[in-house]
């Protein structure tokens, strides 16, 4: 069986998938394509703040 590699976590794996985006978009020329790497890359961002503000709440509300 292979050997898992250490958890990350949900903001590692946000934070490393647009690292990985934005290195693919910058080889992209402007089109369909790269407009759908720009969007990704928007989803990522939104996802990032959600995940702030829901542990914001889950801290305030474990008080």
């Amino acid at each position: 069986m292979r050997k898992r590699s250490e958890p990350h976590t949900f903001e590692q794996r946000l934070m490393e998938q647009k690292r990985r985006l934005e290195h693919e978009l910058s080889r992209l020329p402007a089109g369909h394509q790269r407009d759908s790497v720009v969007a990704r890359i928007d989803q990522l961002h939104t996802a990032a703040e959600m995940y702030g503000f829901l542990m914001l709440r889950e801290e305030t509300a474990s008080r």
